[in-house]
């Protein structure tokens, strides 16, 4: 066996790093060039006064409170505690709440209805669907229209005798997530961000011993419950990650793996309908959005919003997974192509203020 000096370790890591450099410098100079030359249609201002409530999902109320800024006449922004006395105090033409879950106060519903005996239109927009619907199916018919991002849930929510349901996706924060340069630190070969479910557990367990040893970034909660958590947890990054973070991983990675979530009611979940999982999650936008490769599981609805093998790439094994994470990788330019096309369809047609425009269709405002 032939045992390389430090010299020649030296001039073989000086290499691999002006390969990469170069690389990188391809990819932000043709992000650039996709952000600029994608001009955003100027907004439509609708005559309506909007209050707004956030659920405290980050990047989605955010996307969702600029958005609305530029297309409606007025906006105010409110607490969940709050938002039957603002409501009252205000007067807006409607209330629109994100997801109505997780930190609402346990009064939540009573003042829902308080806001709807004042005449006010209130809407939910459902974000954590299907997986919480053991809690949605007592919110959704106190409130006027639900919206939902998952195809499943429209026909139980019409079925629970909600008089106006509509399918209405997420999208993404374009202001935050996008291509940038970022430090060498962020950078990987392979990356996933997100919680270690189940389905996700077993993926990752069935690639560990590929993954051993590569440039690889995973980082979320519950990972130590891998079997082989051992093998990859010098990558393993434990516990939340911050946006601005994420968003800098995204950026530093050759490839994203998108691992939607399992379906199957359980610890993981609060799916007491056990429903499919029909739509994409906005892990979908934001990866595409920062102009990186994107490996994704589909999910039925993927066809209308991404073009497999041109805008992204899929997966539905870890063998699959596997062989695409080898193709891709030896294929510099393929892969640069189409992260370049997803970073295109996601700014051309999957931002929020597109999606606003879509909602206001949809409530003829």
């Amino acid at each position: 066996m032939q045992v390389q000096s430090k010299r020649q370790l030296g001039d073989i890591a000086t290499e691999n790093g002006h390969r990469a450099g170069y690389e990188h410098g391809l990819r932000d100079g043709a992000c650039e060039a996709i952000v600029r030359h994608i001009v955003p249609a100027a907004p439509t201002v609708s005559n309506v006064r909007v209050l707004y409530v956030p659920q405290g999902f980050e990047a989605i109320d955010q996307g969702i409170i600029e958005a609305l800024r530029l297309s409606v006449r007025e906006l105010h922004i409110t607490d969940a505690k709050n938002m039957a006395e603002q409501a009252a105090l205000i007067r807006p033409d409607c209330m629109l709440v994100l997801n109505g879950l997780h930190v609402f106060p346990s009064n939540h519903l009573e003042q829902v209805n308080a806001v709807r005996a004042l005449g006010i239109r209130t809407i939910i927009w459902f974000a954590d669907d299907p997986y919480v619907t053991g809690d949605t199916i007592s919110i959704a018919p106190h409130y006027d229209v639900v919206l939902t991002h998952e195809l499943s849930t429209i026909k139980l929510y019409r079925e629970l005798g909600c008089p106006s349901v509509h399918y209405m996706p997420l999208a993404v924060h374009s202001g935050w997530f996008a291509p940038r340069r970022v430090e060498a630190k962020y950078r990987s070969d392979v990356c996933f961000i997100g919680q270690a479910f189940w389905n996700r557990v077993e993926i990752f367990d069935e690639l560990a011993a590929y993954l051993q040893g590569r440039q690889v970034f995973i980082a979320g909660g519950l990972w130590d419950r891998m079997k082989n958590y051992k093998v990859l947890k010098s990558v393993i990054r434990l516990g939340w990650l911050p946006v601005e973070e994420s968003i800098n991983y995204y950026n530093g990675a050759r490839i994203v793996i998108n691992l939607h979530r399992t379906t199957t009611a359980g610890s993981d979940n609060k799916n007491a309908l056990d429903l499919p999982g029909r739509s994409i999650n906005p892990r979908t936008y934001e990866i595409s959005a920062c102009g990186t490769l994107q490996l994704t599981d589909p999910r039925e609805d993927l066809p209308f919003y991404y073009k497999a093998g041109s805008e992204l790439d899929t997966f539905t094994t870890a063998t699959e997974l596997r062989d695409k994470i080898d193709y891709y990788l030896s294929h510099e330019e393929e892969r640069r192509l189409i992260a370049l096309r997803g970073l295109r369809r996601t700014l051309r047609d999957h931002t929020f203020a597109s999606r606003v425009r879509q909602l206001a269709a949809t409530l003829g405002w």
